[in-house]
This record gives C-alpha cells, structure tokens and sequence, in this order.
C-alpha cells in the first residue's frame, strides 16, 4: 500500500533523529492507527499526547524518545493549528489565567486528584520538586540531601520564623522545624495537601493554611518557594516578588526554587496545560530577574536541571512499581497519561531544554558577600 503523504512528512522529521516508525528499538515508536499522522500534523503537541492517551501509537522508552524529539527542537517545527494557536494568544496575552479568582483550580485539578497516588509515587517526605543527585543514590537520599540544601543556603536557625509558599504536603516544613528548630507558615492551594500536611507535621511549630501568594501579611526571617512559582504566570511574577519583599525582614534571604525555561514564554505546551498543570507556565531568568529588579539583590543561582530526569525516572518507577494498589481509583488512560506526563518531562530535561534553579535573594545583600559553604556550613549532601 503506498505510504501516505502525512506519514511521509512525519517519517522526513524523525529519521534524522535516528528515529524509525514502526521499529523495533527502545525509542521507536510504533503506530497502530493510520489516521495518526494527519492527526498530529493538524493541532501537534496537544494531538501527540491525546492520542497516545486513546492508543494509536505505542513507544517502549518514551523517555528516550522525548529526548531526542526535545533535543533537535523538532516540536517547533511543528506548528499547532490556527485555532488553538489564536485561541492560546487570547487566553494568555489578554486574560490572566493565574488571576486570584483562578488560584485554586490547579489545587482542585491536580494536586487533589489523590494522596494515594503521590504517597506511593514520591519520596517518604513527598518532596514534588527535584532531588538533589550530587552524591545520593535512592530518591529519599536525593530529595533529603535538596531539604539539607536549602536549609543550609537560607542558614537556617533555631527560633526563626519562615514563610513557605507553596508548602506541599509538609515535606520541607517538617524537616526544617525538626531538624532546625525553627517556626514554618507553609500555604497551598489544595485542600488535600492541607489536611495531609496538617497531620504530618502534627506536634511540631508548623502551621498549614489554605491561602493564594497575594493574600500573605506578616514578617519572616526567610522565605522559601520550592516548586511553586511555575504556576504564577508571567503577568504575576512581579506581584509575587513584591509579596514576598513585603513579607521579608530586611536581613532576610529569600531562597526559589523553580524549573526555568532557556527562553521566555507566556504559555504552557497545550497538552500539559490541559491535563497535568492547568493555568500554568514555566520561567526564564530573564522574567525572574526583571521581577526582581529593585527589590532583591541577587546572591546565588544553582543550576541543577539535570538531576530532575533522575528524579522524574524514580517516580515513574514507583508510579509503576504501585499501579496494582492504584488501578481501582484510576483507570487505564489515566494510566497512560501519567506516563506520558512523567517521561516527556524526564526527555525534556534529559535534552536540556528545560532547567532546574535554586536561586537565593536578599533585600539588601549579604555583607560581606553571600557564599552559603562559607557562612553556613560545608555542604556534604
């Protein structure tokens, strides 16, 4: 039968990636509904994964895949259909998807879908942030030694009172005030994680709170922001520094922790907005930084993005490791999904197109200058 003219196209871009249709290798992927091709050519990324969600194509090490596909930027090459790339200008040039009246969404749509699922996918302390690789080999190793490092770069001691934005389900609260003695106010926006995090941290001089960014008051002596500021938006970012500006003592230091993109966008990729992580959208330095001109003065910026492919793989291990005690509450698309969502990402940062930070701000600077081995610690994690 003669090869269509969009399995055509399709087959030009991918074999200079040394990737095969219908082949047999790890990353190969292996189409089992003709009517694929034409499919993404027309509307993309959004089609690519909707249509591995219903089946039609099957790839062995996704992972790999994505890597090579996110590694040669093929996905800019092809172009998302008329309608979706007017209706994606609209949403995000002239309304504000991350608006107060919108804070919670990402809470309901993803961050309450289950604590069954993440307890058994992440960590012990359920860090949903990268560990830290360095010298770790277990993710509980890598996600305690990420605790450890941040507490060690905001110099944490006993006494202090620090504001955590975007606390999950009480990981790092936990740590810090057992380990630091110090007091934590940690916020979310998802009611699951408030009651989980509550109970976590029982006993300890930590408080929990349902609350957006923009609605904080009081004085800290540190702030921390650990996988929260993707889901600000880039007509908010400096709303939220001047948030945390107002919250911090002046002889404070502010650590964020963010994936960061090499350039800057004003939205997400259409299909991890629709089904992973609605009304959000990844940073560059440049929109950080220009955030916080004339507020903050810059002290450290840690780059480790490529210890998130390590840390992506290990949870898609245990997501698959736990898919018997899971199957009753999620069905066989969600399951597909979520390996979509886990190694896509796990190929990105493999690729380098995306970015892990941890950037530390104070108000003033440090005087003296700012080195976090040298005034608080050797690091050893």
């Amino acid at each position: 039968m003669k090869e269509s003219r969009e399995k055509a196209v399709i087959r030009e871009m991918v074999e200079p990636l040394d990737i095969r249709l219908d082949g047999d290798r790890p990353w190969d992927i292996r189409v089992h509904n003709p009517d694929f091709y034409k499919r993404v050519l027309c509307v993309g990324s959004l089609a690519l994964g909707e249509s591995y969600m219903d089946g039609w194509w099957d790839c062995e090490a996704l992972d790999q895949f994505f890597e090579r596909i996110l590694a040669h930027r093929l996905d800019e090459k092809v172009k998302t259909s008329p309608g979706i790339s007017l209706w994606t200008l609209l949403r995000t040039k002239i309304a504000n998807p991350q608006c107060r009246s919108k804070a919670y969404e990402i809470g309901k749509k993803h961050y309450d879908i289950g604590n069954d699922l993440f307890t058994l996918m992440l960590d012990k302390w359920l860090n949903y942030s990268c560990g830290y690789w360095a010298k770790a080999k277990t993710l509980d190793e890598a996600q305690e030694a990420k605790m450890e490092l941040i507490c060690r770069k905001l110099g944490l001691r006993p006494g202090m009172k620090v504001l955590d934005i975007g606390c999950g389900w009480g990981g790092f609260d936990k740590y810090a005030a057992e380990k630091y003695g110090v007091s934590i106010h940690g916020i979310t926006v998802s009611q699951e994680q408030v009651k989980f995090a509550a109970e976590f941290c029982e006993g300890l001089d930590v408080t929990i709170e349902l609350k957006d960014y923009r609605d904080l008051d009081g004085r800290y002596d540190r702030v921390v922001s650990v996988g929260m500021f993707e889901h600000v938006g880039y007509k908010n970012y400096r709303t939220y520094m001047e948030v945390v500006h107002r919250c911090l003592k002046e002889d404070g230091l502010f650590l964020l922790h963010t994936i960061g993109m090499n350039y800057s966008v004003t939205s997400n990729d259409p299909w991890l907005e629709k089904y992973i992580f609605p009304n959000s959208m990844i940073p560059s330095a440049k929109q950080i930084t220009t955030a916080a001109e004339r507020l903050f003065v810059l002290e450290d910026w840690h780059s480790f993005g490529q210890y998130y492919d390590n840390t992506l793989m290990a949870w898609y291990n245990n997501f698959t490791k736990n898919w018997d005690k899971l199957r009753a509450a999620y069905d066989d698309r969600f399951y597909r999904m979520w390996t979509y969502y886990l190694l896509s990402c796990a190929g990105g940062f493999r690729a380098r197109r995306t970015q892990l930070w941890q950037i530390v701000f104070s108000k003033r600077g440090v005087k003296g200058g700012y080195n976090y081995r040298e005034h608080f610690g050797t690091e050893t994690c």
